[in-house]
This record gives C-alpha cells, sequence and structure tokens, in this order.
C-alpha cells in the first residue's frame, strides 16, 4: 500500500526580464513572495498587483491552498507581474475552472496570457537601438 502523494503544482509566470517561479500546494491561505508573507510585502503598489488575481478568485478558492513564489530578474513593478502571472495560472491550473478562466480574461488578460514585448537591442553607430549619432556637414 502506498502513501496518498500530496498534490504539489510548480508554475512559472514572466514579464520583461523578471521570471516567477510559484509552487502551490493544500494548505490555508498562506502566499509568500521570496520568503516574505504577501501581508506585509512592499512596496504597497506591487502587493495590490499580486493580490489581484486572488481578490477576482475569491476567497473559497484560494483560502485551501499555500502558494510559495520565487521571483528574480527586473525591476520591482516587472517581478510583480511576473508574480500575479504566476498565482493567477497556478489558480487556474489547480481549480480547472473555465468560469474562473473567463473571469481572468475579462479583468486583464496578461494575468494569464503574458506581454510578449521584450527590449530591443542596442545596435552600433548611436546611443540606443533607434537613434543614431548627429552628424554635421559644416
Amino acid at each position: 500500500m502506498t502513501p496518498n502523494p500530496r498534490k504539489v503544482i510548480v508554475i512559472s509566470g514572466k514579464r520583461k526580464t523578471a521570471i516567477a517561479r510559484a509552487v502551490i500546494r493544500p494548505g490555508n491561505g498562506k502566499i509568500r513572495i521570496n520568503k516574505i508573507p504577501l501581508e506585509i510585502f512592499q512596496p504597497d503598489i506591487a502587493r495590490e498587483k499580486m493580490l489581484e488575481p486572488l481578490m477576482q478568485a475569491g476567497d473559497e478558492v484560494w483560502k485551501q491552498i499555500d502558494i510559495d513564489v520565487k521571483v528574480w530578474g527586473g525591476g520591482f513593478m516587472g517581478q510583480a507581474e511576473a508574480a500575479r502571472m504566476a498565482i493567477a495560472r497556478a489558480l487556474l491550473k489547480w481549480t480547472k475552472s473555465s468560469h474562473l478562466r473567463r473571469v481572468f480574461l475579462v479583468y486583464d488578460r496578461t494575468m494569464i496570457a503574458g506581454d510578449p514585448r521584450r527590449k530591443e537591442p542596442k545596435k552600433f553607430g548611436g546611443p540606443g537601438a533607434r537613434a543614431r549619432d548627429q552628424k554635421s556637414y559644416r
């Protein structure tokens, strides 16, 4: 007789150069971002961004699970949006709910789909990707 395996889901989210990995398991509603509880995460605007999928899903969905998110790369807002995407995708995979998917898509599509835009690489002959050095003929 084999012991009952615990259900654990690992899912990721990306935004610009930030990458977040969420581990979701049965629990009692603890959400941690880089081992910091979401309730005391700073700055406030990033915390509010990460709370959006939880507020859209409702208490009855996420109060039964624990979510641990590790996020690295990018700036604080890119990290917040990567963590937000990882949380939203984890909730969808955990619940397998088409209603929740519709709720997320109506609220903000980037919670699930992501944003493919990246920084264009710099080229020679100027200070940036498109800007060129000026020249004068005098």
